[in-house]
């Protein structure tokens, strides 16, 4: 993992606009407009960026929950003892049909000490959360009492014409939910990136399902400011503020988690109690974190 950054360049996070591409032309993948800003975050220097991010987690006291394999999720337990709550999946979505072996993914939540099964990339591949395909993982997960972390939502600008032709914008619906929850009852899931921009089936699945939460990962830096703290205040105002968890969707750089954590301390619509829930309390809640354990 450590070896896959630095592979991306310097970035403004909320850029305020997406570029419209030319298929003749050069087309970048994910439609930023690449306009000056401040901050810009830079990357890690080459084998520098676990350090990095390990020394960002300890300096804003942070514990956070790694996806990955597990043998690059096991560097960074190594790296942050006490800071990481680990995670694997059957599918992260970037090789489409290559699902882990289901005794495999036992064996890592029975034997291995992982706490999470996501990120659950299957929007990457065009398939429905509730496709019968891989309902024997979700029922894994509820055996187990695992959580689970699906991705749902966005996926940056031209990601289905440009970068990943099965990507399917349809297949991010929240509401795509619904038939797993209904087999899976006791099924706990964090719709990852809060289901953006589907607010309103979003905010329609929370209702109907107490057992769902959202995080803000990718969402919080890479739309428009003004539209995230739009999208955070919905789900706020209409009182699921209890079940709005803080995520980065940490990549190339490593100032990218404290840049932000300030989105929501400096959200003025927010309250100091809501802004905790939102950055620790309904995440320690939603894992079932013992407050001994986490620093």
């Amino acid at each position: 993992m450590d070896e896959s950054f630095p592979g991306l360049g310097p970035m403004c996070p909320n850029e305020a606009k997406f570029t419209a591409s030319d298929p003749v032309t050069k087309e970048a993948p994910f439609g930023w407009s690449q306009e000056e800003c401040t901050p810009k975050l830079y990357p890690a220097a080459k084998g520098e960026y676990l350090k990095g991010v390990v020394a960002e987690m300890e300096r804003l006291n942070v514990t956070a929950v790694v996806f990955g394999d597990p043998k690059s999720v096991q560097k960074w337990r190594e790296a942050a003892p006490g800071r990481v709550i680990p995670g694997t999946s059957f599918s992260a979505g970037m090789q489409p049909g290559a699902h882990v072996p289901l005794d495999e993914l036992r064996k890592d939540f029975t034997k291995d000490g992982f706490k999470v099964m996501g990120e659950i990339g299957l929007q990457y591949e065009g398939l429905s959360p509730s496709d019968p395909s891989v309902d024997a993982y979700f029922a894994l997960a509820e055996e187990l009492d695992i959580p689970v972390a699906i991705h749902m939502g966005t996926g940056g600008s031209g990601r289905a014409n440009l970068a990943m032709p099965k990507f399917r914008g349809s297949m991010g619906n929240p509401l795509l939910l619904e038939e797993l929850l209904a087999r899976h009852p006791k099924l706990r899931v964090q719709v990852m990136h809060a289901g953006y921009p589907m607010i309103d089936n979003m905010l329609t699945l929370l209702q109907a399902n107490s057992h769902v939460y959202v995080d803000v990962a990718g969402l919080i830096w890479s739309y428009p400011l003004k539209e995230v703290n739009r999208y955070i205040q919905r789900l706020v105002e209409a009182g699921f503020e209890d079940r709005v968890m803080f995520g980065t969707d940490q990549l190339g750089w490593p100032k990218l988690m404290s840049y932000s954590i300030s989105i929501i301390q400096n959200a003025d619509y927010l309250t100091p109690e809501q802004k905790r829930d939102i950055l620790y309390n309904n995440a320690a809640r939603f894992l079932r974190l013992d407050a001994t354990q986490t620093k």
